[in-house]
């Protein structure tokens, strides 16, 4: 085959293709906050809804960020995002098999969701993470009901990002996009220790 009919064919495809996606982007006209979940067992999720929040305030967007199962070591992605005026809870407890007190991860999930609601309400807040706020489900320290339900009634254009393993199914099922990130390999199940500016 000529190197002329290979590009025609080419050019052919690419033109049905575009046609495809445009049809596409002019049938998407609704305009409206979306939830977003980033759920499953591969690393990444904490990852991708910080860059989602690094996006919004790139194009200057106002974002909130409640860190829940996060104790008191450094967070590059905190550093940075406060120092561009991204407003922060954290949990402050670190894991569960720390702390080993589960009062005391009650009492901080609940004072995390508390300041969550806030944000939620806020319609001039236009992006809100909820990092590893699953596990607070996971572990019934928050009641789901609630939760959804402070999801449901949100400001119309604010967007909210889940992450965190096992999505609670209520949740996925208002999601409006859901990911899920899996794992193939992972560098510390070879005993390859944490590294500062890529794990954490």
């Amino acid at each position: 085959m000529s190197n002329d009919r290979s590009n025609e064919k080419h050019k052919a495809r690419m033109q049905e293709h575009k046609a495809k996606v445009d049809e596409r982007v002019a049938n998407a006209q609704e305009e409206k906050g979306i939830l977003i979940v980033i759920t499953g067992n591969g690393k990444g999720k904490s990852t991708s809804g910080f860059g989602t929040v690094t996006r919004a305030v790139g194009h200057g967007l106002k974002a909130a960020v409640v860190q829940y199962v996060k104790g008191t070591w450094p967070c590059g992605e905190r550093d940075l995002l406060q120092a561009h005026g991204v407003p922060f809870h954290v949990m402050g407890t670190g894991f569960t098999w720390e702390t080993q007190d589960k009062a005391t991860d009650i009492a901080a999930a609940k004072k995390a969701w508390e300041q969550s609601k806030v944000w939620l309400q806020d319609p001039s807040v236009n992006l809100v993470l909820l990092d590893e706020i699953t596990y607070m489900l996971t572990y019934k320290y928050l009641d789901v009901g609630e939760v959804v339900e402070a999801l449901r009634n949100r400001p119309q254009g604010q967007n909210v990002v889940v992450t965190g393993r096992a999505c609670h199914r209520a949740i996925i099922d208002i999601a409006d996009t859901v990911s899920e990130v899996k794992s193939v390999k992972h560098a510390f199940d070879a005993g390859i220790k944490a590294q500062v500016g890529i794990d954490w």
